[in-house]
């Protein structure tokens, strides 16, 4: 592991990938914090604001550029800002469980599928991280595109075992 590739980065993947960092470690504190209190709001806030800087910045990125300059990774920073202010707006109106939702889907879906493709050969992530092997980024995004769907296929057999009224999502197969 090196850190030159992000020592030598232009600025914006600098400021980038710090609010990245920042957001992934602050999520699960946020996220799974029992008592919502001013910590809990103070923290959650911080990362609001890293994620907005994580989105905002990308548009600043277009060494991967497939239209023009943008990728489809930018139609996540669209997502992600989106789903910040519908997340905040929840927060504000008391709607706990919409906000909860929301801000959980945003950091395991949202901040997981970008963080995976930084793994993209020749991306600076993929420089720090496989040095002199720099293909591996090709099995680190198939396992974490793994670990998405898997979530993705329990949640839905989860709710679609609570809409039948089965007991445990097994009894949906039987």
């Amino acid at each position: 592991m090196s850190v030159d590739p992000f020592m030598t980065a232009a600025p914006v993947i600098q400021v980038h990938a710090i609010a990245a960092t920042l957001a992934l470690l602050l999520g699960p504190v946020v996220l799974y914090r029992h008592r919502r209190d001013r910590l809990h709001k103070t923290l959650g806030y911080i990362w609001v604001v890293a994620m907005a800087v994580v989105a905002m910045s990308s548009f600043g990125i277009s060494g991967f550029g497939l239209i023009g300059p943008f990728s489809p990774l930018h139609l996540l920073a669209l997502f992600a800002l989106w789903s910040l202010y519908v997340g905040v707006r929840f927060a504000i109106a008391g709607n706990r469980r919409a906000h909860e939702k929301t801000m959980r889907n945003l950091y395991w879906r949202g901040v997981f599928v970008a963080g995976v493709f930084n793994f993209l050969p020749g991306r600076t992530l993929n420089s720090m991280f496989m040095d002199d092997a720099r293909q591996l980024g090709w099995v680190v995004i198939v396992l974490g595109l793994c670990v998405i769907f898997w979530g993705i296929w329990r949640e839905i057999r989860r709710d679609t075992a609570a809409k039948t009224g089965a007991k445990h999502p097994i009894e949906l197969s039987l």
